[in-house]
């Protein structure tokens, strides 16, 4: 996988984790434990992008 593809896909991921939080978010009970991975993993792509970025 390029680099490029790599980052386009992280990317939508990242998308797709926001998405996935805010339907979370708009639940009345609410699974924090949900809400805390899918955070989690969302902050993992984000620092990976970044250091994808600085190479």
């Amino acid at each position: 996988m390029s680099l490029e593809n790599r980052i386009d896909s992280l990317k939508n991921r990242h998308h797709e984790l926001e998405k996935a939080i805010e339907a979370q978010n708009a639940k009345p009970f609410k699974d924090e434990v949900e809400i805390h991975t899918l955070k989690k993993e969302k902050l993992r792509i984000k620092d990976e992008l970044e250091d994808l970025a600085h190479h």
